[in-house]
């Protein structure tokens, strides 16, 4: 048996919030079953088995301490990345029960981490609300574990039970004493199941900062054993402190971000914003502390009462005149930064991965507690409502102004493909989920990508130079720049607000940009403008980029096309004495053949799908690398200066 690593007890303990003696037994717990359905198809319960899947298991644990602390029980949570590839989350919660269920016959810490959906969340009166992944939680974890262990502090007591791929090895048992309460769950990921189990200590420090956010006053420890390193997140402010690390290196236009903490009919509403001097709305949602990407009634009732006590405010203090016309949604989130944390009684999530809140009575929730807390900030503060009334304005205009713009290409891409592009080559198929659009660097690459395409499913639309950057500029402008209207008009989906995903000509919109600092460019522009005007692209899993091969390693007239360093060197051994390799820099460096052969065939092709789990991270990351701030983006490069691959100067 290992040993547990009770860290939280030699640490300065925070006190147990009032209403930790309430009682947790057995027969809070309600069963459903599923182990070996678990092992055959994990991606079912985790998403899938690469590192995003391995590292959800992380969070599924996490989220149980997690939801100790939203029924008012656990004040810390430490987690430990151990040498041998083990993950341990300890919290001082009330512990997992011990004692006998009535109708199972067996240790409820038992039946919580060998039944699925087993647990305090399904009508026991366990918890109130909670957050794991439809209840699968720590069950889940032990069944894809090639061994787990708990350690539960309970009643004076530690009690302890080993598994073994979720199988137990023997019944709870006490081995020690205790003067506190809390669980204590350590787990190493089965290999049968993860091709790699090696933990991203970055990856997991991002989850834990934003879970720190969502719950104040909530402390939460990172320790990673293999390199001495730890870190600690507690922040009095919760999601107000989470608005002003989005907005730092901005300029803003309300100092003070508006707040409101409500309950409004068993729904806790927290919304926190700020507007900042850019074009960009970023908004982050969450219910029961799980991002809903996608977004869902709590995010509809925001943005309905947002746009509707800004108007009414307008007009009561005269900026807007009776002949003016309302400002829209688009008018008054241009600049915002927002979160929104939901707390649902019995929250009602739509997908697997939980990207979208589904309860409608959520809306009217949310839009009662924004509407009476923004309508009491703006009359305390008018010089910031007056600020963001005025920026919401100036919005509008640029609305106007790109009206006619829009509405060309709206009209543009509705009509039928013998009004496309000129550039395009379409393909002709017509059923989108067959079709894919290839995005090409250049009028040569893109003479190459038609003659070597597969004229049925592939459609090319080569770019000519770079194009706009869209982080610096209003959709207005955007909307200028005839690449991008060439190819908002080959998706054939619309723009703005018009926008429908139903009407995507292509699921597969494909990146195709060389692999030099140019095409590097390219690609981080078309994801910008992906990530800000065509977020539901990503969301929906249509986006991709296209990995030609980086070296050609020859010898005669034999030719091996790779895709790293470690691959051109086997190459290189594979041929032989006097192979030769060169570095590839320009898709035009192939003919159309073997740019079929190693970019663009199905059966042989590398394709990498664009998708954001971390948004807040994401959206830092590209107003770093593409705003006007020239300081933040000199910072960003000093600190990843190290860590640059094949760069070409």
């Amino acid at each position: 048996m290992s040993e547990a690593r009770n860290l939280l007890p030699e640490r300065k303990r925070r006190p147990q919030p009032l209403g930790a003696d309430v009682a947790y037994t057995a027969d809070q717990i309600q069963v459903l079953e599923g182990r070996e359905h678990v092992r055959r198809r994990p991606s079912m319960y985790i998403g899938s088995t690469t590192t995003t899947g391995l590292h959800h298991l992380v969070y599924e644990v996490v989220d149980n301490a997690v939801d100790e602390a939203l029924a008012g029980y656990a004040t810390e949570i430490m987690v430990t990345l151990f040498a041998d590839g083990s993950v341990q989350v300890e919290d001082n919660g009330r512990g997992i029960p011990v004692d006998m269920h009535k109708k199972e016959g067996l240790s409820a810490l038992e039946l919580v981490l060998t039944r699925l959906n087993a647990g305090g969340k399904f009508g026991g009166g366990g918890y109130k609300v909670s957050s794991g992944l439809h209840g699968v939680g720590v069950s889940a974890v032990n069944f894809l574990s090639e061994k787990l262990e708990v350690w539960v502090h309970l009643g004076g007591k530690v009690y302890n039970m080993e598994f073994e791929r979720g199988v137990p090895k023997g019944s709870v048992k006490a081995v020690g004493k205790t003067d506190h309460t809390g669980t204590v769950v350590r787990f190493w990921p089965d290999p049968q199941i993860f091709p790699d189990t090696k933990f991203d200590r970055e990856v997991i420090q991002r989850r834990l900062r934003e879970m720190a956010y969502l719950n104040k006053r909530l402390e939460i420890a990172l320790a990673d054993e293999n390199v001495g390193f730890t870190n600690t997140f507690y922040f009095e402010g919760g999601i107000v402190s989470f608005v002003r690390a989005l907005n730092r290196d901005k300029a803003v236009i309300n100092p003070h971000p508006f707040y409101v903490d409500r309950e409004v009919e068993g729904t806790q509403v927290e919304i926190a914003l700020q507007y900042n001097d850019t074009f960009v709305e970023n908004v982050l949602a969450f219910a029961n502390t799980i991002h809903t990407i996608e977004g869902g009634s709590h995010l509809t009732g925001f943005r309905s009462a947002l746009t509707n006590v800004l108007n009414r405010y307008a007009r009561k203090a005269g900026i807007l005149k009776e002949q003016d016309p309302n400002l829209s949604g688009e008018d008054v989130r241009e600049g915002l930064t927002a979160v929104i944390s939901v707390k649902v009684l019995d929250p009602q999530f739509e997908g697997q991965t939980k990207g979208k809140l589904g309860n409608a009575e959520v809306q009217g929730h949310v839009s009662i507690a924004l509407t009476e807390g923004m309508t009491q900030y703006l009359e305390e503060n008018p010089g910031d409502g007056r600020r963001i009334v005025e920026k919401s304005l100036t919005a509008a205009r640029a609305r106007e102004a790109a009206r006619k713009a829009r509405d060309l290409v709206q009209r543009k891409s509705l009509l039928e493909s013998s009004t496309l592009p000129g550039k395009l080559a379409d393909c002709s198929e017509r059923d989108p989920a067959h079709c894919e659009l290839y995005i090409v660097e250049g009028d040569s690459a893109g003479g190459t990508a038609k003659g070597g395409r597969d004229r049925r499913t592939q459609a090319i639309l080569p770019l000519r130079g770079k194009i706009l950057n869209v982080e610096k500029a209003r959709l207005d402008k955007v909307l200028t720049s005839d690449e991008i209207r060439n190819l908002i008009t080959a998706m054939g989906a619309g723009v703005g607000d018009n926008f429908n995903i139903e009407k995507m000509r292509y699921h597969r919109v494909i990146t195709m940009t060389d692999a030099d600092v140019d095409g590097s460019h390219i690609r981080t522009l078309l994801l910008t403008f992906f990530y800000r005007y065509f977020p539901q692209v990503i969301e929906k899993g249509y986006l991709y980029m296209a990995q030609p091969p980086l070296f050609k390693v020859f010898k005669g007239k034999q030719i091996i096309w790779c895709h790293s360093e470690g691959d051109r060197d086997k190459a290189v051994r594979q041929l032989g004495k006097n192979a030769e390799s060169a570095r590839m820099k320009g898709l035009g460096e192939m003919n159309a053949e073997e740019l079929w052969q190693t970019t663009m065939n199905p059966a042989t092709r590398v394709l990498l799908q664009v998708n954001v789990e971390d948004a807040a991270a994401v959206n830092d990351t590209f107003e770093k690398l593409m705003g006007p701030d020239v300081e933040p983006r000199k910072k960003f490069i000093q600190a990843h200066a190290k860590s640059v691959r094949n760069l070409d100067i």
